[in-house]
């Protein structure tokens, strides 16, 4: 029965990714114990079904190698080896930030043990409880370790499948960092502590050693994710166990299958850049009733803003079209944003979205910006610059309308002028003739 349920289980992963490929590339690089390599053996042919190319290296082997002539030699890197406390000398904290520069992705399996990984994800503004102090829970009631804790699954922009999965290892604290993309929530009844029971002396022990307060809760994370400003993404889970093929067949409860599977396919999905993965094709920009961009608007010009945006495709391995995002804002700026407004999807072109707004009446060196970060989703960033000018002599109005009462003022007083040299001059001709009349 266990056999039929592995087969099945394998079946469904390579159906749900048939043809499935990520946008950055395929090659994947596997650290892991060879003696443990056949724990995960469901996960990896889940990975090849998808067509990922597997290399399969031991922690403290030289090759192949991770960076050669400062070019990564993979596309993407696993380390299962969360136990092991020496690596080789090219995977370092340092040298897998370095990959994560590089646009390599990462999948990172920690462990309750000091190691070198500890301290990486330290980088990433993840804390961890002091070493031996896994995750526990009482509950629900069940046999077995108490380590081993079944978690219910929130979907969220990474993981669709609600299936409650099976954990075990060591949570994190998140930090302030707006980077970090929460995956997995421990528990509210968790707590992390020594696997002896987890006593009232043990807890406070723990939380003195850790100085990060009381570890339990679901303020912990145990899988996390964290994506850098140039898209790069690394995956923290909270331990190996979660893609071994023991929890991926063991039941949650009596006739309630683990979500184990599932689980960990979407998070390398979303790790390895086939999930939620989006980008600007183009922008757009000209007056109103004109379709070719200008160089320079004038103030006060309503001007067109267009972006076309699509949505990587891993069955297909295309860019389609995306309509899908409903609180994108475009910002027009000159040090600071003159204009922040809606950029909503237009009706008759899918992919395309655009506003029409008035040049501010200021001049100046102007962009458009788009900066668009939410998570779980890969940032949309475009700036592209214009100049913003006052009319020219001859594009100004001739007459101004808040003007016409200096108008009025100005023709009133030479009309009164007029008529006054008129009445003047007329008065001066009857006084003389007034005159003569007299004289005779």
């Amino acid at each position: 029965m266990v056999h039929l349920r592995s087969l099945f289980l394998l079946v469904a992963g390579l159906a749900a990714g048939l043809n499935a490929k990520s946008s950055t590339g395929d090659s994947v690089l596997v650290i892991v114990e060879p003696k443990q390599q056949d724990n995960y053996s469901l996960f990896f042919n889940s990975l090849r079904g998808q067509g990922y190319e597997l290399t399969f290296r031991a922690p403290k082997a030289e090759g192949p190698v991770v960076i050669e002539y400062d070019v990564p030699n993979f596309a993407h890197v696993i380390l299962l080896a969360s136990e092991t406390k020496n690596f080789a000398k090219d995977v370092t904290p340092q040298s897998l930030v370095e990959l994560l520069g590089k646009k390599t992705n990462l999948l990172i399996a920690l462990s309750p043990k000091q190691t070198p990984l500890t301290s990486l994800a330290a980088e990433f503004s993840l804390s961890l409880p002091p070493p031996g102090t896994p995750l526990l829970s009482y509950f629900p009631e069940r046999e077995g370790s108490r380590n081993i804790v079944p978690v219910i699954v929130q979907a969220n922009s990474v993981v669709s499948s609600t299936k409650p999965v099976w954990f075990s290892g060591v949570p994190q604290s998140l930090g302030n960092n707006p980077l970090l993309v929460p995956i997995l929530r421990a528990p509210a009844e968790s707590f992390a502590s020594e696997t002896d029971g987890g006593s009232p002396d043990a807890l406070v022990d723990a939380a003195e050693r850790g100085g990060e307060g009381l570890w339990a809760g679901s303020q912990l994370g145990l899988v996390t994710g964290f994506q850098t400003l140039d898209n790069s993404r690394v995956t923290f889970v909270g331990g190996a166990d979660v893609f071994s093929d023991e929890y991926a067949q063991n039941e949650i409860a009596k006739g309630v299958p683990s979500g184990n599977a599932d689980f960990v396919r979407e998070i390398a999905e979303w790790t390895f850049q086939e999930s939620q993965v989006l980008r600007i094709e183009r922008t757009a920009h000209h007056r109103v009733n004109e379709t070719e961009p200008l160089e320079q608007y004038t103030t006060n010009d309503n001007i067109v803003f267009s972006a076309h945006i699509s949505k990587y495709d891993p069955r297909t391995s295309t860019w389609a079209p995306y309509s899908g995002i409903r609180d994108l804002q475009l910002e027009f700026t000159m040090l600071d944003p003159h204009i922040r407004t809606a950029v909503l999807p237009s009706s008759d072109e899918p992919g395309k979205y655009s506003v029409t707004f008035r040049a501010p009446d200021r001049h100046g060196v102007f962009k458009f910006v788009i900066d668009y970060k939410r998570k779980g989703l890969t940032y949309l960033q475009s700036s592209t610059t214009v100049a913003v000018v006052p009319p020219r002599h001859d594009g100004y109005p001739r007459f101004l309308s808040a003007a016409w009462p200096y108008y009025t003022g100005a023709i009133s007083t030479s009309l009164g002028f007029l008529l006054f040299s008129a009445l003047w001059l007329a008065g001066d001709s009857r006084e003389k003739k007034a005159k003569g009349h007299k004289a005779e």
